[in-house]
């Protein structure tokens, strides 16, 4: 292709601007959707294994691995059976690897609330980019995400989500003093809620403490007054809430090790520990231990299965697309015989007319390759950006 070639199938696009548009996005639409997967299965791919590869092993009770993984790495899903502190001791108390526990049970305004220790930010690489770490019952730091969604910064308050509504039953919500911010570290730990695991019991119910009530300034949403305590109607949404006055009050029944933990995330001293760890949660019968990336080896399988059917697709929907534009070709062959002969008369070779009709057909093809990568690129930004996957 010559640039005298090129130029002249420009100029006649150019003069045909509404046929060139329309087959230009065909030709993008034809490629956007097996792009766009492509680039957001290998992102995520990506993502999940690096994720994966910073937690060596997982512990959790016996049941679904998949979810146990992703509960714990990702914070999605729910573990239906729990651990207990006594098991993350005994894990510390082996000397083969630093045991970390969390509690993963409760949302507040929809982001997971997720009970640990200072460990957890260290192991992860995670650091507070506005304000300090929580440092009593009560405190927390959020995920970059979650501070810029609802517009938290330090000394600001997160009530947690009640879960059951209409249940008499059920505690209080707890109004968290949000401490720290964290920096963005493009994880799942942007869209999470940080507090002790103390005071992730306390949301359970497994502690509390005795509340002075506060006076309230509408008369209408009290129900009835008495001496030293105010009942509230419905009307009110009640939360308790730990500060400097209240917090020495606040306890736990029973013995601490038999609390819930969700999991325990272990990072072996070396090699030869992990692999005892591994041995010996092979013959339990109410725990388990997993290597995270072999989970999401496995599970990235079954995405790679669905993406063969988008492949598939791809051919079919190319192949009739590739079909249309012959068709054309063919059509507009037809339309433009005259000119075809004006060319001829003048001096072209056929030769030179099929050139020019390639060249044509190429310049639409390239366009619409470029237009289908500006559009997955932008998907994928988006939904990097706004983490609609994690």
């Amino acid at each position: 292709m010559t640039l005298r070639t090129f130029r002249l199938s420009w100029r006649y696009l150019a003069h045909h601007r509404l046929r060139t548009i329309l087959l230009v996005l065909a030709v993008a639409i034809v490629f956007f959707l097996p792009l766009a997967v492509s680039l957001l299965v290998g992102h995520y791919e990506t993502e999940l294994a690096a994720r994966a590869e910073r937690v060596p092993l997982v512990a959790g009770a016996k049941g679904s691995r998949f979810d146990l993984v992703l509960c714990s790495l990702y914070f999605k899903g729910h573990i239906p059976d729990d651990l207990t502190m006594a098991e993350v001791e005994a894990l510390r108390d082996t000397g083969l690897a630093t045991a970390v526990p969390l509690v993963v049970k409760r949302t507040a305004k929809g982001y997971p609330v997720v009970g640990t220790t200072l460990d957890y930010f260290d192991r992860m690489g995670l650091e507070v980019a506005e304000g300090s770490p929580p440092a009593r019952l009560g405190d927390a730091v959020v995920g970059f995400e979650v501070a810029r969604t609802l517009g938290l910064r330090p000394a600001t308050g997160l009530v947690t989500d009640v879960d059951k509504l209409y249940d008499i039953s059920s505690t209080y919500p707890l109004r968290l003093r949000v401490t720290g911010v964290l920096a963005d570290s493009r994880s799942p730990d942007d869209l999470a809620v940080f507090v002790d695991v103390k005071t992730a019991w306390v949301i359970e119910g497994i502690g509390h403490g005795h509340v002075t009530p506060v006076e309230a300034k509408d008369e209408s949403g009290i129900l009835e007054r008495r001496p030293g305590e105010v009942v509230f109607n419905d009307s009110i949404v009640k939360y308790i809430e730990i500060t400097p006055a209240n917090i020495d009050s606040f306890h736990f029944h029973g013995d601490p090790a038999t609390f819930p933990v969700t999991a325990v995330l272990a990072w072996p001293v070396d090699a030869k520990s992990g692999t005892i760890l591994k041995g010996r949660y092979a013959v339990s019968t109410t725990a388990q231990m997993l290597v995270p990336t072999a989970v999401i080896g496995e599970l990235l399988g079954f995405v790679f299965r669905i993406k063969r059917f988008f492949d598939a697709n791809f051919v079919l929907v190319a192949t009739a697309t590739a079909l249309f534009l012959a068709l054309i070709v063919l059509l507009s062959l037809r339309i433009r015989k005259r000119e075809i002969d004006t060319l001829t008369r003048i001096g072209c070779s056929r030769f030179t007319v099929l050139r020019l009709q390639a060249t044509e057909l190429l310049i639409v093809l390239g366009f619409g390759a470029v237009v289908a990568g500006l559009l997955s690129a932008g998907l994928v930004l988006w939904v990097v950006r706004a983490h609609v996957v994690f």
